[in-house]
């Protein structure tokens, strides 16, 4: 087995610990910014999981054993979600949420940034550029309009 497919593995648990620290913290805000941050979080694991578990594939595991390791690192989502109740102040959520939320929205737009950008600023036809670029104002929009109701 290739090395590059238990490199994906670390990243995804990485990954799904901050995606439990955040809907854990939304939570703590309120119902709906628990919701909405789990929806948002499913839209982006779904086709983000395809693309893990083709990665396991090209590293040699086969398919079995790639559902179970892309299972595993679901318990990183679970790990986050508990830390975030566990850390929570007896004070109140809001000390909680205070760190929480940015350090989790933080790691989210650092990654979009540096995967999407560099995309962006490589790209030779225009036409491809504007529609990238109107889908993330497209996506933009979505979270403001969401954010109103």
């Amino acid at each position: 087995l290739q090395i590059s497919g238990y490199l994906n593995l670390l990243a995804n648990t990485i990954d799904n610990f901050t995606h439990g620290l955040a809907v854990a913290a939304s939570f703590l805000v309120s119902r709906k910014v628990g919701f909405l941050t789990t929806m948002a979080i499913l839209l982006h694991e779904i086709p983000h999981e395809v693309g893990d578990f083709a990665i396991l594939l090209r590293a040699g595991f086969d398919r079995w054993s790639a559902a179970k390791m892309q299972l595993s690192t679901a318990l990183g989502g679970v790990l986050g979600a508990s830390f975030a109740i566990c850390a929570q102040s007896p004070k109140g959520a809001g000390e909680t949420v205070a760190w929480i939320l940015p350090f989790t929205s933080g790691g989210f737009l650092y990654i979009a940034l540096v995967n999407v950008v560099p995309d962006l600023l490589e790209e030779k036809n225009p036409w491809n550029s504007l529609q990238q670029i109107l889908l993330l104002c497209t996506g933009i929009t979505v979270m403001v309009l969401l954010s109103l109701t």
